[in-house]
């Protein structure tokens, strides 16, 4: 899924097109740590994220799959 990362700097907004959500991650920090952007936002299909929104989002999906791929066989079947 493509993620659009944008951001503002000297009165004009860039914008650049990710494959992944760590690719876009990273260049939001970068825009906004190293480059000194304002207004840094990620946007997948669906929604747009400010930069620490978006870092949650991941967390919490990271830990979702952690979980769901240690759950007992035995729960899965059951849920289905």
């Amino acid at each position: 899924m493509p993620f659009l990362v944008q951001g503002c700097i000297d009165d004009h907004t860039l914008a650049v097109t990710t494959e992944t959500a760590k690719e876009a991650f990273a260049k939001a920090i970068d825009w906004h740590v190293v480059q000194k952007f304002t207004g840094v936002s990620i946007t997948d299909a669906t929604k747009t994220y400010s930069i620490d929104a978006f870092s949650v989002a991941m967390a919490l999906l990271e830990i979702a799959k952690t979980v769901e791929a240690t759950a007992e066989p035995g729960l899965k079947a059951k849920e289905k």
